[in-house]
């Protein structure tokens, strides 16, 4: 790996980390070099078996559990992070939650955990974090998305709206940490195997990948690689940017 990707010196926090798309960025910047802490929801045996996988390569992490969008657990998580590793670097907003209903079978209930997990937890997180950031003039915000923010989906109206929010979010934050050398990114990545996809039929995954161009789902690990980019000095140019790993998705 060449220094412009380097985490080395970083200390990073990955939200959503026991799982999917959040073990691999885990997985990744370890390897980059970073010190990294991730949270989990109620996860501690595939955290524990992350870590242990990690540890045999030589990498320490540290992880809790926490409901991202409950406030005393964001509040507690960050005073445990103060304690363990010291002011973050790098913040890898990645919680999220799955499940798809008709829009008139929707509940309000529905609605508002959507919300609250994908777009609250993700400024509750940042709010916990991005004033020091500020204040040491440096920081990565990496908001992770979907590409249904912009094409939505049936079924997902809620999902589609939460992920919409975060780019949104991204974009106006962005222009308040960039000046203080706080870059503020997300990434909106196209249908992925993880937890989230493997519940949908097999009718419904076979049409999915008929429509795309390369012919599949993603890898977690293919998604990683993005998020390393805005986090490193690599990509230190981008600024209030969506980038889109999905496999030509948003084509269809």
């Amino acid at each position: 790996m060449t220094d412009i990707f380097s985490l080395s010196g970083r200390r990073a926090l990955v939200t959503g980390g026991s799982r999917g798309i959040g073990a691999s960025i885990v997985e990744l910047f370890a390897r980059a070099g970073a010190e990294v802490a991730f949270c989990h929801y109620n996860d501690d045996s595939r955290a524990g078996a992350l870590q242990a996988q990690l540890a045999k390569n030589g990498l320490t992490t540290h992880a809790r559990s926490c409901d991202v969008s409950l406030e005393d657990d964001v509040d507690g998580m960050t005073r445990w992070l103060d304690a363990s590793l010291g002011e973050i670097d790098i913040l890898v907003n990645c919680a999220g939650i799955g499940g798809d209903k008709p829009f008139v079978d929707l509940s309000v209930a529905d609605w508002d955990r959507m919300i609250a997990v994908h777009l609250r937890g993700t400024f509750l997180v940042t709010r916990a974090h991005f004033a020091k950031m500020v204040k040491r003039n440096y920081g990565r915000i990496i908001n992770i998305s979907s590409q249904l923010a912009y094409k939505g989906s049936p079924g997902l109206v809620h999902y589609s709206a939460a992920k919409a929010g975060i780019v949104g979010f991204t974009r106006a934050l962005s222009y308040e940490g960039a000046p203080h050398n706080v870059t503020v990114n997300s990434v909106a990545p196209g249908p992925i195997d993880t937890d989230l996809t493997a519940g949908m039929s097999e009718q419904f995954r076979a049409m999915k990948m008929a429509q795309m161009p390369i012919g599949r789902f993603g890898r977690t690990d293919e998604i990683a690689p993005t998020v390393l980019l805005l986090a490193s000095e690599a990509g230190s140019f981008y600024v209030g940017q969506t980038l889109s790993p999905n496999g030509g998705d948003v084509m269809v």
